[in-house]
């Protein structure tokens, strides 16, 4: 596992540039995007990239990591991956596949008929679940309905007008799933990361802290700015 601290805005732009020579080296790469705000400004650097010309992701397979169950159209991860990505890049729709109660079933055989992902991007929750994976989330789960637990409902709380709006439920990818990507990357900003960050690096990888079965793939970047690495 890679770690990788700069400023927000720096970590955002090689982190583009990586997926950027992935892509130019295999343009059909099959990508596995979180959504929320984190991945926010990754997905501006993307979309700057595209509109000058130097990226494009034409050919490139997308695949959701998350969705949320009984969720508002306009609050939901299709949503903001479509106007982040698919409205302001070249990303065909055709090429992209999201999490729901219907497309939960066959999304794992549709990773492996795309042959399997190459990237996946994650960020990290407060309680350290990767995707939603939560807490006492095994290492064998694979896409799977996942209950919400309340730290991660106070996290969402701001983005949904409060707590009581957020989602019971969501569809996640699972731990497994998300460690047999080829490659991964983690995005964490801001003081709020910096216990979860410390205990994906150094917490015994079980699943207590999902995040820190991280620490079991060979190719993991991690990227902080300086407020999220304060405790590492």
């Amino acid at each position: 596992m890679k770690t990788i601290i700069l400023s927000r805005e720096d970590c955002c732009r090689e982190a583009a540039e990586q997926i950027r020579a992935l892509l130019a080296e295999k343009p059909e790469a099959v990508l596995a995007l979180a959504a929320g705000r984190t991945m926010e400004p990754l997905f501006g650097e993307l979309a700057r990239l595209c509109a000058a010309g130097e990226l494009s992701l034409k050919k490139a397979r997308l695949f959701a990591v998350t969705e949320f169950e009984d969720c508002p159209v306009e609050l939901s991860c299709l949503r903001q991956l479509e106007q982040s990505l698919v409205e302001k890049t070249d990303l065909s729709p055709e090429n992209c596949r999201f999490l729901s109660a219907e497309t939960a079933e066959g999304y794992e055989e549709a990773m492996r008929a795309a042959g399997g992902l190459d990237l996946a991007v994650l960020g990290i929750g407060d309680n350290g679940h990767v995707g939603y994976n939560e807490p006492a989330t095994p290492f064998a789960s694979r896409t799977h309905r996942q209950k919400l637990t309340d730290a991660t409902r106070r996290q969402l709380a701001e983005r949904f007008g409060g707590e009581e709006k957020v989602p019971a439920y969501a569809w996640t990818m699972g731990v497994k799933t998300l460690v047999e990507a080829r490659e991964i990357f983690v995005l964490a900003f801001g003081e709020e990361k910096a216990r979860p960050v410390h205990q994906m690096l150094y917490a015994r990888d079980d699943s207590y802290v999902p995040a820190a079965f991280l620490q079991l793939p060979l190719q993991v970047t991690v990227w902080l700015d300086q407020a999220a690495a304060a405790k590492i």
